[in-house]
């Protein structure tokens, strides 16, 4: 899962650029980059590391231009290194930048068809090289020296019959404007909107329209599936629908866990939905457990606390912050290795002995997935006195991979695989586990919603809505994966070896420089 930022102003956009991103560093904290283009000349500063890591004064003071993208990134299949932070660039034709969220799921197959058929050289395993290398020879087929409108749209076009998987993408032509587009599925989400100065309109587009509130842009709407909105240098705004066989299937993983609780996807507020899936957990505990013995509701910060609260309005307990968080910790689902994983727990929450001592607590997560945070936590509040620790997922049991840009690739890595709701309970040490329903959810994000009534929901029912991901494809992840992870552990071990006293950086090791 990435962060993506796209902006058309009447200024230099590098300090709005920078501030969209710490907006979007919830949704990616192993890389950061920016791209800007003034007269023609891009400029660029991506690295590994936080954004308020990654960019200096003096990067700011060259990234000059009226017009830039940006891309936050967290790993997929196990890829770290600064060759992979974004965005990419390609200077044939045009000279284009591009920034990607989401992940392909042909992407192998593309990079061979790259190199023999279109003639071009993909330099990295990225899957968004490869998409901006399909999206360029696309663009230069149109055989414009100046492109307009409907060259980018049918280059679009071209992007949509050869790519598959989820992706939302935003691209930077030099000298005639930026492009966002998203996959006909719209399984990643994408948003733009516009804001009036004394200078004239500016466009901007994100991955989650919080972005637009803090930066002062009104939201006009989403990126359809399969639509293109192409805004050239001098503001002008051109839409269309570039693909065939839409329809409209959110990723719902981005209202439990991904997406900021203020902001609005494909009309659904990810705040209201999570009110709605603590609202309904509780009714199945009720309904299960009607003499439950439950002394508090803890939640998990930060993305389990709206569920938490409206849960235990609900079942008339009272709702405690027992968990402190350390804010300079980052999230540790989407931590590149299960050993980071592991240390950072204790590292980010700490619990308030006062609400555990002697107490029956339900802790309150979003979602169980590999099962190590849960395990952690149960530990420690079992440590701080807790007479009793139940544990609620306001999510269904995560049993398959995600293959459309979220870091569950091989089943094996997820506690729930294999295992009998009982199973999992033991095996995280709770004394007892309740988990969301599946139609709950859904039903917790369709309400409300105009024109959304179905999900991309493949990692709770392996229902992969492309089409085109069979058991040979997840086994080829899962090696590539086990590869990736082998390899990051030799660096890590290079890295100790050639440091002067044998000690590794932690802070190095958590990618936040």
């Amino acid at each position: 899962m990435c962060g993506i930022v796209g902006i058309v102003g009447k200024r230099d956009v590098n300090t709005q650029l920078y501030d969209a991103l710490t907006i979007l560093q919830h949704r990616g904290q192993d890389a950061a980059g920016i791209m800007t283009c003034q007269g023609g000349k891009m400029t660029q500063q991506k690295a590994n590391g936080l954004v308020s890591d990654v960019f200096r004064t003096r990067h700011m003071q060259r990234l000059v231009g009226n017009v830039g993208i940006g891309h936050v990134r967290y790993p997929t299949a196990g890829s770290t290194g600064p060759a992979l932070a974004q965005p990419f660039y390609v200077n044939s034709p045009y000279g284009i930048a591009l920034a990607h969220n989401g992940n392909l799921v042909n992407a192998d197959s593309l990079s061979e068809e790259l190199f023999k058929t279109d003639l071009r050289h993909v330099n990295t395993d990225s899957d968004s090289e490869v998409l901006l290398n399909v999206f360029a020879h696309e663009l230069q087929l149109q055989g414009k020296l100046v492109p307009n409108q409907d060259d980018v749209f049918a280059a679009v076009e071209g992007v949509h019959k050869r790519v598959s998987g989820g992706y939302a993408v935003v691209a930077l032509i030099a000298r005639y404007g930026i492009v966002a587009f998203r996959d006909p599925n719209g399984i990643r989400p994408l948003v733009y909107g516009k804001r009036d100065t004394d200078k004239g309109e500016e466009y901007m587009v994100a991955s989650e329209s919080v972005a637009l509130d803090v930066l002062g842009f009104e939201l006009i709407g989403d990126v359809a599936p399969g639509e293109a909105i192409y805004i050239t240098f001098d503001g002008e705004l051109h839409r269309k629908q570039c693909a065939q066989n839409t329809r409209l299937m959110p990723c719902i993983f981005e209202h439990v866990y991904f997406a900021r609780p203020d902001s609005i996807m494909d009309g659904v507020s990810v705040y209201k939905a999570r009110l709605r899936q603590g609202e309904k957990l509780a009714e199945k505990i009720l309904a299960e457990r009607p003499d439950h013995d439950i002394d508090v509701v803890i939640p998990i910060p930060d993305s389990s606390r709206v569920a938490g609260q409206a849960l235990a309005y609900k079942i008339g307990v009272k709702f405690r912050e027992g968990l402190i968080k350390n804010r300079y910790i980052g999230r540790t689902f989407i931590m590149p290795g299960q050993q980071l994983r592991k240390k950072s727990v204790r590292q980010k929450l700490n619990p308030i002995e006062l609400e555990f001592r002697g107490k029956n607590v339900l802790l309150v997560d979003d979602s169980i997935v590999r099962g190590t945070t849960c395990q952690q936590i149960i530990q420690m509040a079992r440590e701080a006195g807790a007479a009793k620790v139940y544990f609620a997922s306001a999510a269904p049991a995560v049993i398959y991979p995600n293959v459309y840009g979220i870091d569950m690739p091989t089943s094996k890595e997820l506690i729930a695989y294999g295992r009998t709701q009982d199973e999992v309970c033991k095996e995280i040490g709770a004394d007892w586990l309740i988990y969301q329903e599946l139609d709950d959810l859904v039903a917790a994000s369709a309400e409300g919603a105009d024109g959304v009534s179905e999900f991309d929901c493949a990692v709770f029912d392996g229902k992969y809505i492309t089409g085109d991901v069979d058991k040979e494809y997840l086994d080829r992840i899962q090696n590539a994966r086990q590869e990736g992870e082998g390899g990051q552990k030799k660096e890590r071990r290079e890295k100790e070896e050639e440091s002067p006293i044998g000690l590794h950086n932690d802070s190095e090791d958590l990618h936040v420089h």
